[in-house]
């Protein structure tokens, strides 16, 4: 493997561009498809830019619709042509009294997690506002069905649904520019969200902002092309774009924002 694409990337990271050179490997030296499990758009990034060059090995996302962000990736040889089935996502909706309680998206997600399911085994949660549904790996399904009982402590049944019964999510994402002095993460949030930045930084070290799914407690933890930011309270942000310097060289991006209640 050759270690100088790891200055390209966070240290963190080290261990996940290893898997995928391990994935690649597999893939040549077996010519046969690996199938990935599910991976945040950061991961995708980072697949991409890995797979992406080497001439006798191609890669494809699929996470179950179009805009899914979470996608689970087949990297293949060249000569084959993996089709949509081979992915192995599945579609539960999971059913609740709707007219006596309400359940959300961090709730479905802790419930999952505090079952042992690995977060790399779940795809999208989506809802239209009433109904919910997940997209999961198919080795998952049979274990959700025996032990996914409970959101909270209400009650809940699933049932597995076909592609066409997938639900427009009202994710309310809009796009916009900004411009930051720095990719701090409090830094980011403060500008962002027009903040101070001790506020910035007090939610940061109080646990109350992911980077790609995982608690991040650094406010310098710096941010880079296609992260995801979540902060309890705020809302999301994704790097769309790193789009240059402004004359007084401050940082233009491009990002997605979904608020708070929007």
């Amino acid at each position: 493997m050759d270690t100088s694409i790891f200055q390209h990337f966070r240290k963190e990271e080290q261990d996940f561009i290893r898997k995928v050179e391990s994935w690649v490997t597999s893939c040549q030296e077996q010519y046969a498809p690996i199938l990935t499990p599910f991976l945040d758009p950061r991961q995708q990034f980072i697949v991409e830019a890995i797979v992406g060059q080497y001439d006798d090995i191609k890669f494809q996302f699929e996470g179950g619709y179009i805009a899914a962000e979470r996608k689970r990736c087949m990297i293949y040889p060249d000569f084959y042509a993996p089709t949509t089935e081979e992915f192995d996502v599945e579609l539960i909706e999971i059913h609740y009294p709707i007219k006596f309680s309400s359940i959300s998206h961090g709730q479905i997600l802790g419930s999952l997690v505090g079952l042992g399911i690995d977060r790399d085994q779940l795809g999208d949660i989506i809802s239209d506002g009433i109904r919910w549904q997940l997209l999961l790996t198919k080795q998952m399904l049979p274990y959700l069905k025996q032990n996914f009982q409970k959101v909270g402590k209400i009650s809940i049944r699933i049932d597995e649904k076909e592609y066409t019964e997938l639900i427009l999510p009202i994710d309310h994402w809009t796009y916009t520019t900004a411009i930051v002095s720095s990719l701090r993460l409090d830094t980011l949030i403060a500008s962002i969200f027009h903040i101070s930045r001790q506020r910035s930084k007090e939610l940061v070290e109080s646990n109350k902002v992911k980077v790609n799914w995982a608690e991040e407690i650094r406010p310098d933890f710096m941010i880079e092309l296609l992260d995801i930011i979540s902060i309890r309270g705020y809302g999301r942000i994704q790097i769309k774009n790193i789009e240059g310097r402004t004359k007084k060289d401050k940082i233009k991006l491009e990002i997605g924002l979904l608020e708070k209640n929007k």
